[in-house]
């Protein structure tokens, strides 16, 4: 199946959701209709969500959806990103049961489809507009991820509070990472300065990886380690600072979502 049938499912199984949810709840009924079932896709209907949840006295919602439109439809890259990411929420958080509720409830996965905006603009040379929306994203989903860094897909935050990420960051795709993360440098350093996380890294809650480190693929960072340094492919790092203390035995930790300390 092809990336446009992919979608169109996916959207017809959302908006069959919201049907069904307007339906058994009809306090819920204007909600529903305003951020999905009115809309005539997928694209337009997270246009409308994220700017009515990022607007503000000076920048008004219609502003942002314009702005928002333009970028989810002409852009084929990020549409296919959109998809990943709402399947990675289906597939790895085992509270999240519905399309419909990954699209419209979960935060962390609004906020990454707003930074997703604010890297097309930044690199269309509007980094005002760009640093703009990155302080909306942080004040209203308490995520701050520079325009600049780089983000794969299918890549979930899950919770999502107090996620850091620095401008030369780099995230490849199918990662994990939950609240309290920072991808940080270690000082005031300047140039290439952030974290490196390849494919399949799971980040527990509160981890802090600091500088221009790589976290090798398919590993696994324990729950509020501190890592200076780099760590190989298929290892399990934990403590203060962080050490290898088991290896992998999955080449995709980030989908397994065991944040234990075994392999």
């Amino acid at each position: 199946m092809g990336q446009n049938s992919d979608v169109s499912s996916l959207w017809k199984q959302i908006k069959k959701e919201a049907i069904k949810a307007r339906a058994s709840e009809p306090a819920l009924a204007k909600y529903l209709n305003d951020t999905v079932i009115n809309h005539d896709s997928l694209f337009f209907s997270l246009s409308f969500l994220l700017a009515s949840k990022l607007q503000s006295e000076s920048v008004t919602g219609l502003v942002l959806q314009n702005i928002f439109d333009n970028a989810l439809t002409s852009n084929k890259k990020i549409q296919k990103t959109i998809y990943s990411d709402i399947r990675a929420l289906i597939e790895r958080d085992s509270a999240c049961h519905s399309y419909l509720s990954a699209f419209i409830h979960y935060k962390g996965f609004h906020a990454l489809q707003a930074w997703r905006i604010t890297n097309l603009l930044w690199n269309d040379n509007r980094k005002s507009f760009a640093l703009m929306l990155q302080n909306r994203i942080s004040v209203v989903f308490d995520v701050d991820i520079h325009p600049a860094a780089q983000i794969g897909q299918g890549v979930m935050f899950d919770h999502s509070t107090g996620i850091v990420i620095g401008e030369t960051a780099v995230i490849e795709d199918c990662v994990s990472i939950l609240q309290g993360v920072t991808l940080g440098g270690t000082g005031k350093e300047t140039g290439d300065r952030h974290p490196k996380v390849r494919r399949g890294v799971l980040i527990g809650p509160g981890a802090t990886i600091l500088g221009n480190i790589e976290i090798g693929e398919g590993s696994k960072i324990i729950a509020a380690s501190v890592v200076l340094k780099n760590i190989p492919p298929h290892s399990v790092a934990s403590g203060v600072p962080a050490e290898i203390i088991n290896v992998m035995n999955t080449d995709s930790p980030a989908e397994v979502m065991d944040q234990s300390l075994s392999g």
